[in-house]
C-alpha cells in the first residue's frame, strides 16, 4: 500500500509553525497528502500554509495545545476530513534547575508534552481503527530513557511520550494502525536556537530527521534519529550504570548552557 493511500487522505501535524513540524508538513505534503496545521501561532501557520497550499490542500488552527478543551478545538479543526495519520511534534520545556522554575511552567510540560498527544491519540485512533488504517507518530527525544537533571520535567514528559507511543504501537497494529515514537536528539531548529546553548553539540538537520521518522513508521515501535544519537542512546541505555548515564545527561546539559 502507498504512503498516502495508508495515511492519506488528510495528515494532522501538531507543532507546525517552524522547526521539525514545518518540516514534516513539508515532506508530507511532497507525499501528496492534505495537512491540517495546528500551532499557537497563526502568522507562522499562514505562511507555511501559503507555501504548501500549490502541492496540497491546507488548513490552519491556531490552538494551545495546552488548551483544556484541545479535544473540542481538535474537532472544530477537522471537520468534515478524514485524519489518516497525526503527527504530535509539540513541546515546552525549561532548562535549569527544577525548583527555580515556576510550578505553572512545570504544570504546562505536563499539558502539552503529555497531555496534548494522548487527547490527540484518542481523539483520532478510534477512527483510524474503525477504518482499519493510519498513522499516529510521537517525537519524543534521547532524554527519555534516564534522568535528564536541568531538564526534569521535560525529560520526564518525554519518557511518557516513548512508553505511550510503544505501548499504542501494540495495542492498534493489529487494528491496522501504526504507531511510532521518534526519539529526536538536538536538531537545528528555531526552539533549539531559542535556548541559546553556548557550548557545542552535534546538531542534525531537520530534514534529516523527518526523512528517517517517516521511513520507519510502520516498521517499529520507536527509533532514534541520526546514526551518532543511536550510539549515544545505546551507551546511555546499555553501557553506563545508571547512575553515571544520568550525571552524564546532566553535566552535559550544564555544559551547554553554562549552569
Amino acid at each position: 500500500m502507498e504512503f498516502a493511500e495508508r495515511y492519506g487522505p488528510w495528515a494532522l501535524v501538531a507543532g507546525a509553525s517552524v522547526g521539525l513540524g514545518a518540516e514534516f508538513a513539508r515532506q508530507l505534503a511532497a507525499r501528496k497528502i492534505n495537512l491540517v496545521l495546528v500551532a499557537r501561532r497563526a502568522d507562522a501557520l499562514a505562511s507555511l500554509a501559503a507555501e504548501l497550499r500549490a502541492q496540497v490542500e491546507v488548513r490552519t488552527a491556531a490552538i494551545d495545545l495546552a488548551d483544556a478543551a484541545l479535544d473540542a478545538r481538535l474537532v472544530e479543526a477537522t471537520a468534515g476530513v478524514e485524519v489518516g495519520l497525526v503527527v504530535y511534534n509539540a513541546a515546552h520545556s525549561r532548562i535549569g534547575p527544577f525548583l527555580d522554575h515556576p510550578l505553572e511552567e512545570q504544570l504546562r510540560t505536563i499539558d502539552v508534552n503529555c497531555r496534548g498527544p494522548l487527547v490527540v491519540a484518542h481523539r483520532f485512533g478510534r477512527a483510524m481503527r474503525e477504518r482499519r488504517r493510519g498513522g499516529i507518530l510521537i517525537m519524543t527525544s534521547l532524554v527519555a530513557s534516564q534522568g535528564s537533571p536541568m531538564l526534569a520535567a521535560y525529560g520526564a514528559s518525554k519518557a511518557f511520550d516513548l512508553v505511550f507511543a510503544e505501548s499504542l504501537w501494540d495495542e492498534l497494529r493489529a487494528g491496522g494502525v501504526d504507531v511510532l515514537a521518534c526519539r529526536a536528539g538536538a536538531t537545528r531548529t528555531p526552539g533549539y536556537e531559542a535556548s541559546k546553548p553556548i557550548g557545542k553539540t552535534s546538531l542534525m538537520e531537520p530534514a534529516r530527521v523527518v526523512r528517517q521518522a517517516l521511513a520507519a513508521l510502520g516498521r517499529k515501535p520507536s527509533m532514534v534519529a541520526g546514526g551518532f544519537n543511536r550510539f549515544v542512546a545505546f551507551l546511555l541505555a546499555r553501557v553506563l550504570p545508571r547512575k553515571l548515564a544520568i550525571r552524564t545527561v546532566g553535566n552535559a546539559t550544564r555544559k551547554v548552557y553554562d549552569l
